[in-house]
């Protein structure tokens, strides 16, 4: 799930778990990856559950922004191979499920 509101960048696993719990209206101990974009598109922080504790990875491209959907409320909720791209720099949004791809490209 991606938080399509940017957040302060000062909040920790704690506060990122809130953010979770009041804005998104999730359980922070689902098992779910959260994404959290600062106001700089060049930040990102991730949070998840990994059955013994809250799991925080954050990430700053030197050089280079991140791909993100247009700021507004809510959450968006992106597939593995999407949050990949993301995380990498790519448009995740150019990335889409091999079975659907597999499924349009059948023969009638």
């Amino acid at each position: 799930m991606v938080a399509m509101k940017p957040v302060g960048f000062r909040k920790g696993a704690d506060g990122l778990a809130a953010l979770v719990r009041d804005e998104i209206r999730a359980d922070p101990f689902d098992g779910a990856i959260y994404v959290f974009r600062a106001k700089r598109a060049d930040r990102v922080k991730l949070i998840w559950w990994d059955g013994m504790g809250v799991c925080l990875y954050a990430k700053r491209f030197e050089d280079g922004e991140f791909q993100w959907p247009t700021p507004r409320g809510g959450a968006i909720r992106l597939t593995p191979a999407q949050l990949s791209a993301l995380l990498e720099g790519l448009d995740w949004r150019r990335v889409h499920d091999a079975r659907s791809l597999r499924a349009s490209l059948a023969p009638s």
